[in-house]
């Protein structure tokens, strides 16, 4: 219907996808009761959030394949598709209905059975990926882990290439805590930056980024160390690095610009800056513009900062991207844009009240103009 809000959960778990994993089920194991698994789970569905019905298809799962994890690995292997394709270099995740294997072999195999739980993860992340379900065998039995992913990091499958990585990340989104000291898994990053698929490169881009929030040094020396190995193609080492970056590039970190060769210093002039209405409404729109120059070529990384108001009276940054560019002397790069202020976000809020807009220049932020988002009319 027009106008319903489309929900993840029914998305990923619904009366088609919760068939398809029992009748894989069924056909791998003669005793499981695809009729009764596919009713007691439908029923328990609807309210549950996404991670609840996810737990939850696990202990349904656990009632049909029993107390024998050995025996329940076994029909797992025989219940799940071919691998997805190897050749490929992203974009294929895999179907989420697997998610709930990895919960199973947490809660009834990490404790009594983790060499064969391992083995079990390397063959299902080939169909949907494991990181979630690794973290907690990290914490558990972290040697065993540690010579399982120096293994891992050259399987010819490149969603096993990708699981040491994201598997290890300080900051995974959603996923356990790890205790693991982020220098340990850096040899394992020197190996997987230099992959060919987009799907690996990107999670080590992603991991020095969850580096980055805890020791940017270490992301520095990890990054110069690959650029002079020349292992990866020039072109893909720059995007890691740009990607790996891009929390410190916000933060302005002269580590950061340098790496990509901004300098922070550089002698740039801001002029006329200048912003189209004030105040703006919510719902509509911000344009600006202003003039930059320098004496000599400058490369620069041009972002724009608006402080947010907050109901506490309190502004919170957030940084923009807005271009790439190189000031060549006696000419002037005139800027302009248009920044629009959705009120129906649901990851952000905006509050009427004071707001800031600041142009940050190689880090730097050169100029800065007040103004107010008020309530639409």
């Amino acid at each position: 219907m027009q106008g319903e809000r489309f929900s993840l959960r029914d998305h990923l778990f619904n009366d088609t996808t919760i068939g398809d994993l029992a009748d894989l089920f069924a056909t791998a194991d003669d005793g499981f009761d695809r009729d009764g698994f596919h009713r007691r789970v439908m029923a328990a569905l609807p309210p549950l959030e996404l991670k609840a019905r996810q737990a939850m298809i696990a202990r349904e799962l656990a009632v049909e394949l029993g107390d024998d994890f050995p025996r329940a690995a076994a029909a797992i292997r025989r219940a799940l598709p071919p691998p997805l394709d190897p050749t490929l270099r992203d974009e294929d995740f895999g179907r989420f209905i697997f998610a709930p294997l990895g919960d199973f072999i947490v809660s009834h195999g990490m404790a009594a059975h983790p060499d064969l739980s391992l083995n079990l993860i390397e063959e299902v992340t080939q169909r949907f990926s494991m990181e979630f379900a690794l973290r907690p065998f990290l914490n558990r039995w972290p040697d065993k882990v540690l010579d399982r992913l120096e293994h891992w990091a050259g399987h010819d499958h490149y969603h096993v290439r990708r699981l040491v990585s994201e598997g290890t990340r300080p900051r995974l989104p959603w996923g356990e805590k790890i205790t693991l000291d982020p220098t340990v898994a850096l040899p394992l990053l020197d190996r997987l930056h230099a992959d060919p698929t987009r799907y690996v490169t990107r999670s080590v881009a992603n991991h020095l980024n969850d580096i980055a929030r805890l020791n940017p040094d270490l992301v520095y020396t990890a990054l110069t160390r690959w650029a002079g190995v020349g292992r990866q193609d020039d072109k893909e080492l720059v995007w890691i690095t740009r990607h790996a970056l891009r929390t410190l590039i916000k933060q302005g970190a002269a580590g950061a610009m340098a790496l990509l060769g901004y300098q922070i210093d550089a002698e740039i002039q801001l002029s006329d800056l200048e912003l189209s209405t004030d105040p703006v409404e919510i719902g509509s729109a911000l344009t600006f513009g202003f003039v930059l120059t320098a004496a000599e070529r400058t490369p620069v990384l041009v972002d724009f900062v608006i402080r947010f108001a907050r109901p506490n009276g309190a502004q919170v940054p957030r940084v923009f991207k807005l271009k790439q560019a190189v000031i060549q002397p006696g000419q002037s790069l005139i800027m302009q844009k248009t920044h629009r202020f959705r009120g129906n976000a649901t990851t952000f809020t905006l509050w009427p009240g004071p707001h800031r807009l600041g142009i940050q220049v190689n880090g730097r932020v050169l100029a800065e103009h007040d103004f107010t988002l008020t309530e639409a009319e």
